[in-house]
Order: C-alpha cells, then sequence, then structure tokens
C-alpha cells in the first residue's frame, strides 16, 4: 500500500509555493492508509476548495499534476477519473480537464428533477424568478442540525417562487449558513441573471457538489397554497434537498413545493 508524507519545510517551486511537496513510501503493512490515487485525490479536492482552479478553469495537465504529487500520471488518472464521474471536473477533449461550474447550460439543471409534461427544460426555457424574501435570522434547531450549526446561529433565509410560461410551479424555501454568504441580498438576488448555485460559486466562492433529497406528498398551508395559486386541497409534491460543498460540507437547506398538475419529477438512475 502506498501513502504520502509531507518533508517538513521542503516546497516545490513557485506553482506549489503553498503545498509541502509530498514523499511517496510503500507500506503494505498499513491498511489505515487509503490507496495513492486516493490521497492524489483528496489533495487536487484540497486545491479546489481552496479556489486555487476556480469554476469553468482548466486544471494543470496529468503530466503537470504527475510531476507536483511525485506520482506516476497513471495514478493521477485514475484520481481525476473519480473527480470527473462525481461531477467535480470536467474533461474536454483536446482542451484539457476543466472544473465543473453551474454556470454551463448543460449542468445548469442537474439538481432540478421537475420537468415538463410537454418538452424539455431546455425548449421550455428558464423560469421566470421572483424572490419573495432574503433574510438574515437565527437558526432553528432543525436547519441548525441540517447545516451542521449550532441552534442560534446566523442563517440567511431566502424565499422565491418559479413560474413557467407564467404559472407559478415551484415555491423554494432555503437556508444558507450566514458567515460563507455574508452580503447576499434579495436586490443582488433579483439582479442576478443566472442559475442560483452559478451565483453562489461566482460571487461566494461556494460550489454545490452534491445533494440529497427526501420527497413526500403534502397540502399546502393557506400562505403556499396564494403564493402558487392552487387551492388548499391540491397536493403538492414536497421535495426537501440538502446541498454539500467540497469535503461532504453542507451548504444550503431548501425545502420546494411542486406543482405536478404540468410537471412531473423525473429521476434518471443507472
Amino acid at each position: 500500500m502506498s501513502y504520502i508524507r509531507y518533508a517538513p519545510g521542503f516546497r516545490h517551486g513557485a506553482s506549489t509555493a503553498a503545498m509541502n511537496v509530498p514523499t511517496v513510501l510503500e507500506d503494505s503493512a498499513t491498511p489505515s492508509f487509503s490507496p495513492l490515487y486516493q490521497q492524489i485525490k483528496t489533495l487536487i479536492l484540497q486545491s479546489l476548495q481552496a479556489g486555487e482552479w476556480k469554476p469553468g478553469e482548466p486544471i494543470p495537465s496529468e503530466m503537470d499534476l504527475a510531476v507536483r504529487y511525485r506520482v506516476s500520471q497513471g495514478t493521477v488518472r485514475k484520481a481525476i477519473d473519480e473527480l470527473s464521474a462525481e461531477n467535480l471536473v470536467v474533461r474536454r477533449q483536446g482542451k484539457g480537464t476543466f472544473v465543473a461550474t453551474h454556470a454551463e447550460q448543460h449542468v445548469q439543471y442537474r439538481f432540478l428533477k421537475l420537468v415538463p409534461d410537454v418538452g424539455t427544460p431546455s425548449t421550455e426555457g428558464p423560469a421566470e424568478r421572483t424572490i419573495v424574501d432574503c433574510r438574515r435570522q437565527r437558526a432553528s434547531a432543525d436547519v441548525a442540525r441540517a447545516l451542521g450549526l449550532r441552534t442560534g446561529d446566523a442563517v440567511l433565509q431566502v424565499r422565491r417562487v418559479l413560474a413557467y410560461g407564467g404559472i407559478p410551479t415551484i415555491l423554494e424555501d432555503l437556508w444558507l449558513p450566514g458567515a460563507p454568504f455574508k452580503g447576499l441580498t434579495a436586490e443582488r438576488l433579483r439582479a442576478w441573471p443566472g442559475p442560483m448555485y452559478a451565483m453562489f460559486e461566482t460571487e461566494f466562492g461556494v460550489r454545490m457538489v452534491r445533494a440529497e433529497e427526501k420527497i413526500r406528498a403534502v397540502l399546502p398551508d393557506a400562505e403556499q397554497a396564494a403564493l402558487l395559486d392552487v387551492p388548499l386541497q391540491m397536493p403538492l409534491l414536497s421535495v426537501e434537498r440538502l446541498a454539500h460543498t467540497y469535503h461532504d460540507t453542507p451548504m444550503e437547506l431548501r425545502r420546494g413545493l411542486y406543482r405536478t398538475d404540468t410537471h412531473h419529477y423525473r429521476n434518471q438512475l443507472g
């Protein structure tokens, strides 16, 4: 089994001035260490999280990374294969490997599984967004637990309505930890022309890389029914999403109510 040890005080050139050069050791009798490619993957993730390569930008070539970490290109390639499979980087034939971004058209709907009964999200076009509210508040116990905070910590709550063809279709309430999103206001949300997740990574350096959802059928309360222009007796699809940034750090709790009279929830498996 291979693993990496950093030589104290040893640096590797100007391009890696902030990082100690890893020394590869062989230790087949040490099962507690992860495979070498997994350690390289972790080091690349650390650089992504630190913003060394920003969303949409290319990362160094496999050869350059192999020199940087003093491992073989095959080891680097295997690490990048996993990052690509997890949608953290994107390979482009003849151009290199780039940090994935929510600003790209083909990934804008990655976490939104509600699609029209007729046509596709692309042909339907972007939703008309209405920001109902954006305010700072103290985290309730359930919000704090989901976001890894303490009850009473500062969070931002955003409420918005997404409409398609003039019909309000999705009502969303989302909570964000206060510190990473300092300065986020309703005015900034209204002025941003693209997807919200693209704004988070561009303006606040936070990229959502993974999400998990809980789905159930519910009836709306009076305020929710009014915002979606539906009767109180109309069942809605409730989708609770917890989105994570790098290293599985929770960054957003989102609770959405979806109308399904003209749309349906579609999840492709396999």
